[in-house]
């Protein structure tokens, strides 16, 4: 049997990249597609990543973790204080899955997801451009999702979410201006509903166009491309992942 090579725009041997949310669904799925790539990998989560971290040596790369709350500032600092990163995948978001209607928290739950799911976003993809682009560029992507196309209409999303993923593609568009003219692309996937822990007891499967919601590792792949060389002339897309649930 003829043993295939990569090619060179896919290769990512030699490469370092950083996963946060990589303890579970889509963040740990895109952690082992770069692992499969060759990329050396940097996890972060507020989750225990030892599972993750042993799956993605076992590829044969090499992995660093770092546990730790991304909206801590001066842990965010550390995450680029280390070797050069080539690469990041920004994956980690937060759904409050109760009705925010009977929230009596609502206004702290509003806060709260606004600032993991808006400011930090901001804050590591401006802080991954200065790393990057002092390195000689790079490639960055952060994940929207269809709700933040819809306002969150087509699959009754809460607001607060809806608006949160809104904003990440409006922060696509201007961080990409800020990268792009020193090297670094960066770019989003939108995903429509998956299978992660943050949906658990959701059943939209029967609602959408393919009868199922997708899988983490579906969206991984997209991402991963975005962390490639072959996403050289990409800056500033959201892609659509969601398996038709929205076209527009």
């Amino acid at each position: 049997m003829t043993s295939l090579t990569l090619p060179a725009a896919l290769d990512m041997r030699g490469k370092r990249a950083l996963v946060t949310g990589a303890a579970s669904g889509i963040g740990k799925a895109t952690a082992l597609v770069l692992a499969q790539l060759g990329a050396d990998l940097l996890l972060t989560d507020r989750a225990p990543l030892d599972a993750t971290a042993a799956e993605v040596r076992a590829l044969g790369v090499q992995c660093d973790v770092s546990e730790g709350d991304l909206t801590d500032d001066s842990f965010l600092a550390g995450l680029f204080a280390g070797p050069r990163l080539h690469a990041m995948a920004h994956c980690a978001a937060i759904l409050e899955s109760r009705d925010w209607r009977n929230d009596r928290a609502w206004r702290e739950r509003f806060h709260r997801v606004m600032d993991i799911n808006v400011r930090v976003p901001l804050e590591i993809a401006m802080r991954a451009i200065d790393h990057m682009a002092a390195h000689g560029g790079g490639h960055i992507a952060l994940v929207g999702s269809v709700a933040g196309k819809t306002g969150g209409t087509s699959l009754n999303t809460p607001p607060d979410y809806s608006a949160s993923k809104g904003a990440v593609h409006a922060l696509v568009k201007w961080t990409s201006r800020q990268g792009v003219t020193q090297g670094v692309m960066v770019n989003a996937v939108a995903p429509g509903p998956v299978e992660t822990p943050m949906t658990r007891g959701s059943n939209l499967g029967p609602n959408l166009p393919l009868r199922r919601m997708g899988r983490a590792d579906e969206l991984a792949w997209p991402i991963a491309f975005l962390c490639t060389p072959a996403a050289s002339y990409l800056s500033g897309a959201v892609i659509d992942v969601n398996g038709g649930a929205f076209v527009g």
